[in-house]
């Protein structure tokens, strides 16, 4: 279902793009969807499609309203708030956003405040939601991790804002519940798979893997030419589940039905063989010795230098990650490509996609007029202009009539080459609203040798079994 709704959407979307010759290929933390779909609720399964890629602008509709960008002067001082994961790539995205509209505002004072990623983000959150304490505007996913936030009760809903309109429609359904829209999208779409280092595949002589076993054979080269063969950075936990997520779409290719199933009680991680298959890989990375020193306590800005400087040679990551590499080593961002996950069947190979991360408006907020329209400039291709002029793009806009730079990262444009040629699919969170909170805990314990790939899909099915039935899905 999520695919046959990914190739009409690609179809829609194409026909509303234009292509500039010029342009290198585009595509999507921490802390990653189909026209006419119908909005996720806690009931039902958001249908959704990955993003098109495009060599430039993405949707070019400018038909849609656009949001208040005239400066302004003389007005009231209001201050926002607005909460932002720690990474250096969404801080930096918020803070060109914040710049941008204090530019246009100048009464206006917007304050980046950060918080943890992973799990423990998720739990200040949830608390500062719970206890009316959260920012006047706040940095979240989209997708099935929204809908543990109860929206519908906390935030604020926007589907009757005009800014809505300028939001290619695909995306809608992942920050939706119940008819109601909640968030404008902040960031790129990505792409989930591995980040490799081009130079060591050059003097190697690799070749990209397009199944698990050239996956494993280049991996054993490149441990005996004494680079480590996979980054792990378990240090910050949540980018140990990207074997397991990015994975997703060998699962559909060997079970096309995998996603309505799994929502309906029908499959399950320790069951199906596809899915349990990212554990597996967790744990042959463990006992193949294939990560580096130190990989339990490595961080994820520590990973990314040693993927850029060569010391490890792949990264499973998402490609958000290419603007803090683009930051940190400028002259080095070139030599990073990306590849899939490799399945077991090369005529298979595909990418799994990420829709972007969201802002949203709390119901607590003091500042509501001012909060919604910072939210119209994010959606807005002024607000999109203002984070080509700051970070790299890491993938398509899901903003009518935005547009990319006339160049754009070699990686990037690895992911379009996937879309491009049909081979993708929306990750599992946006075609499901259940994802388990401690899924990245139990990555963590099977890419550290501590439980086996088996017990760790049992555990997961467990995990998610508790969030449906907090969903209140049928079958659970």
């Amino acid at each position: 279902m999520g695919r046959k709704i990914f190739l009409i959407f690609c179809a829609l979307i194409i026909a509303s793009m234009i292509l500039t010759a010029c342009a290198p290929a585009a595509t999507v933390a921490p802390t990653a969807p189909a026209p006419a779909a119908p909005a996720a609720t806690d009931t039902t399964v958001p249908q959704v499609a990955a993003p098109t890629a495009t060599t430039a602008p993405v949707a070019t509709d400018t038909s849609a309203p656009a949001a208040t960008v005239a400066p302004t002067e003389g007005a009231a001082p209001v201050t926002l708030s607005y909460l932002v994961d720690d990474s250096e790539a969404n801080q930096a995205t918020a803070k060109a956003l914040a710049d941008a509209y204090m530019a246009l505002h100048p009464n206006v004072t917007i304050n980046v405040e950060s918080r943890p990623g992973g799990t423990e983000g998720d739990n200040v959150v949830k608390t500062r939601l719970a206890t009316g304490d959260m920012t006047d505007v706040f940095w979240y996913n989209s997708g099935s991790l929204l809908q543990a936030l109860n929206p519908a009760d906390t935030l604020v809903d926007l589907s009757k804002e005009p800014f809505i309109a300028n939001i290619v429609e695909s995306f809608l359904p992942t920050v939706s519940q119940n008819g109601e829209i909640f968030g404008v999208p902040s960031q790129t779409a990505m792409g989930g798979g591995v980040l490799y280092n081009k130079k060591i595949y050059a003097d190697l002589g690799l070749s990209v893997p397009t199944t698990w076993a050239e996956f494993e054979a280049n991996n054993e080269k490149i441990k005996a030419a004494g680079i480590a063969p996979v980054i792990a950075t378990f240090g910050d936990t949540w980018t140990s589940q990207l074997f397991v997520l990015a994975d997703y779409y060998n699962v559909e290719q060997a079970n096309p039905t995998f996603a309505a199933d799994y929502t309906a009680n029908k499959a399950k991680y320790a069951t199906t063989p596809a899915a349990m298959a990212g554990f597996t890989y967790l744990k042959e990375g463990f006992d193949k010795g294939w990560w580096q020193k130190d990989f339990a306590t490595t961080k994820f800005d520590q990973g990314l230098k040693m993927l850029a400087d060569g010391v490890g040679a792949h990264y499973p990551m998402l490609t958000f990650a290419l603007s803090t590499i683009a930051t940190n080593s400028p002259d080095k961002v070139n030599d990073i490509g990306f590849f899939a996950v490799p399945g077991t069947d090369a005529a298979k190979n595909g990418a799994t996609i990420w829709m972007p991360a969201a802002t949203y408006i709390p119901k607590t907020t003091k500042n509501l007029d001012v909060a919604k329209d910072f939210l119209g400039f994010i959606a807005s291709t002024a607000g999109v202009d203002a984070l080509n002029k700051a970070v790299a793009p890491t993938g398509p806009y899901v903003i009518k009539g935005a547009k990319l730079p006339d160049s754009v990262l070699p990686a990037v444009k690895d992911v379009a080459s996937y879309i491009d040629s049909g081979k993708s699919a929306p990750a599992l969170e946006f075609l499901s609203p259940i994802k388990g909170p401690n899924l990245e805990q139990i990555c963590v314990a099977v890419g550290t040798g501590q439980m086996d790939a088996a017990t760790a899909a049992a555990n997961y099915d467990e995990d998610v079994k508790k969030q449906a039935q907090q969903l209140g899905l049928p079958g659970w």
